[in-house]
């Protein structure tokens, strides 16, 4: 062998061992783990007790298994034999079951006008209900054109009509607030 190849050689072993460590997870597995003392847990959830690393590390060898730092805070680091794959899997599988059991709100929107008429009122009571129903937050915004800021008093009395016709499934998150050329109400379902 040559110089060269003897250069490569060890550059490839350095690369191996680095892609290894950083590609894998965040958590700290078999020759990353460097610390003196760990408390060991075995495959089957028996604790072993506190050993060194590298002892740890020959006990997992021989279980064909990988030697994982599961939690790095405790003092000694406590580390388990698993089979990483597999743990990486179940912790995936977990992750993904929390998420599904996740409820999103969003808030959903519904525009007024200081001339509605009582039927379009109703249409939109109507909408904002079901919105409300599926467990979304409703923003009611009157929104004024031209001259129609004069009547503020009158609008007022629109959101407070629209606000008694979900009054029997909604509550009023944020009273109605002037916010620039409109007046926003924000709404949410009544908790039985």
């Amino acid at each position: 062998m040559d110089f060269v190849s003897i250069v490569d050689e060890r550059l490839f072993i350095h690369f191996f061992i680095y892609w290894r460590c950083t590609t894998i997870s965040n958590l700290m597995i078999n020759e990353q783990i460097r610390d003196r003392e760990i408390r060991l847990i075995g495959e089957d959830g028996e604790q072993l007790g506190i050993m060194s690393a590298k002892e740890a590390m020959k006990l997992a060898r021989e279980a064909e298994l990988d030697l994982v730092k599961i939690a790095p805070n405790a003092k000694p680091p406590v580390c388990k034999i698993i089979d990483y794959g597999k743990y990486r899997y179940e912790l995936a599988r977990k992750e993904k079951e929390a998420r599904k059991k996740q409820k999103t709100m969003e808030v959903k929107e519904v525009r007024l006008s200081p001339n509605i008429d009582m039927n379009d009122l109703n249409t939109k009571a109507n909408q904002a209900r079901k919105f409300l129903a599926k467990g979304d937050k409703v923003k009611v915004t009157l929104r004024f054109r031209g001259r129609e800021l004069t009547h503020i008093n009158y609008s007022k009395q629109i959101l407070d009509s629209f606000y008694e016709k979900l009054e029997d499934v909604a509550v009023i998150d944020k009273q109605p607030k002037m916010e620039g050329r409109s007046m926003v109400m924000f709404l949410s379902e009544k908790r039985q």
